[in-house]
C-alpha cells in the first residue's frame, strides 16, 4: 500500500546546507529525519556517495521517507533508523554508521513535521479535534491525557509556567482540576476550550491555548531534557569519539540545529558558547583550575532567522532560529 506522500515543507534548507557543508563521500546524520526533505538535500550535495542516518522516533516518519527516498535506502547512501536523538552515540554504534568514525556533519530540526501536526489523530494541535495524545513516539506509554488527567494542580501549573512561559499556569491548572472531577479529559478541543475560556481572543492572533499546548508537548516527550543529552553526544561523533575510537580523528566536523522557542535556544546558545570557551573558571580566580578546553568554533554569533519570501510561504518557518558550530582539531 503506498503511503500518503508528505506535506511537511522542510525549513531553511539554503541555510542549513550553507553550515552544514555537505560534501561527496561525506557522513551526516538527520537527528530528526521528519519528512526527509533536509536528508534529500543533504544526500543530493553530497553525491554520488555521501551517506546519511535519518533517526526519528515517529515510525510513520520513517516509513513515508523510507517509501520517498527508497533508492537510497536501497543503494545503501541512506540508513533508516528508529530512536530518539537523544540516544545519538548508541545509535550511531548499533547501526555500525560511519564504521567507527567520525561523522561529518550533525543536523538537529526540533520542530514538528507538518504531517504529525495536521493529523488530528495525534493530538499535537487543537485545529482540529483529536485524542489528547502528543507522543513522538506512540509506543511511549505517557501520553498528554494522562498528564492532565493524573497530575497534580502544582505539577500542572509547573508543567505549564516551566515549558510554555504560560503566565496563567495556576489559573489554568486549577480549571482543569476543577474540570476532571466532573469529567476526564481526553480531547484536544476540550482542553483547549477549558484554557481559553473568558480570554479574548482576536482572529489572527496567537490562540489562548497555544503555550498550554506547547508545554504539554514538551513535557509528554521530554524534549528539553533530552536536548540537554544530546548534544555532547553531537560533539562526540563529530570528534569520532565512540567506544571504539577515543582518540578521535580530528576533522572539523559541523552541527546545525533549528529551534522552534526560547527555551529550546538558549540551551543550544548555552551548550555552544560554553563548549567555544577554554575556561570557565569565574573571572576572579588568577588561575584556571578548571581544565576545560574548547571543543567548539561558534560559526553564528547571532542565531540565523528564515527569510520573508519563506515565512510568507511557509508561516511555520517563522519562529525558527538556526545555530551552528565547528568542532575544533582533536587536542587530546
Amino acid at each position: 500500500m503506498t503511503m500518503e506522500q508528505t506535506q511537511h515543507v522542510s525549513v531553511m534548507p539554503n541555510e542549513v546546507l550553507t553550515y552544514l557543508q555537505p560534501k561527496p563521500g561525506g557522513l551526516y546524520i538527520d537527528g530528526t529525519l521528519g519528512g526527509g526533505g533536509h536528508t534529500a538535500a543533504i544526500l543530493e550535495r553530497s553525491a554520488p556517495d555521501g551517506k546519511v542516518l535519518g533517526i526519528d522516533t515517529d515510525s510513520q516518519a520513517l516509513a513515508r521517507v523510507g517509501e520517498r527516498l527508497a533508492e537510497f535506502v536501497a543503494n545503501g547512501r541512506l540508513v533508516l533508523a528508529h530512536g530518539n536523538f537523544s540516544d545519538l552515540a548508541q545509535i550511531v554504534e548499533q547501526t555500525g554508521f560511519g564504521g567507527g568514525k567520525g561523522v561529518q556533519g550533525v543536523l538537529l530540526d526540533l520542530g514538528f513535521s507538518s504531517d504529525q501536526m495536521d493529523n488530528p489523530e495525534r493530538g499535537f494541535a487543537f485545529s482540529a479535534d483529536g485524542p489528547l495524545d502528543m507522543r513522538l513516539n506512540q509506543a511511549s506509554p505517557l501520553t498528554a491525557a494522562d498528564l492532565v488527567n493524573g497530575a497534580s494542580e502544582q505539577e500542572l501549573a509547573d508543567i505549564f509556567w516551566r515549558y510554555g512561559e504560560e503566565t496563567r499556569s495556576r489559573q489554568i491548572a486549577r480549571r482543569i482540576v476543577r474540570e476532571r472531577e466532573k469529567t476526564p479529559i481526553t480531547r484536544t478541543a476540550q482542553l483547549a476550550s477549558l484554557i481559553a475560556a473568558g480570554v479574548p481572543h482576536k482572529h489572527g492572533a496567537i490562540h489562548p491555548a497555544t503555550r498550554a499546548f506547547q508545554a504539554l508537548r514538551i513535557a509528554v516527550n521530554g524534549e528539553l531534557e533530552r536536548l540537554e543529552a544530546v548534544l555532547p553526544q553531537i560533539v562526540d561523533v563529530l570528534e569520532g569519539k565512540t567506544r571504539g575510537d577515543e582518540e578521535g580523528h580530528g576533522e572539523k566536523g559541523r552541527m546545525v540545529i533549528i529551534a522552534f522557542h526560547s527555551l529550546e535556544d538558549r540551551i543550544v546558545k548555552e551548550y555552544i558558547r560554553r563548549e567555544a570557551t577554554d575556561c570557565l573558571c569565574p573571572p576572579r580566580l588568577p588561575v584556571c583550575i578548571c581544565g576545560h578546553k574548547a571543543r567548539l568554533r561558534n560559526l553564528t554569533s547571532k542565531p540565523v532567522i528564515p527569510g520573508e519570501q519563506e515565512i510568507a510561504s511557509n508561516p511555520r518557518a517563522r519562529s525558527a532560529k538556526l545555530r551552528a558550530a565547528e568542532v575544533l582539531q582533536n587536542n587530546s
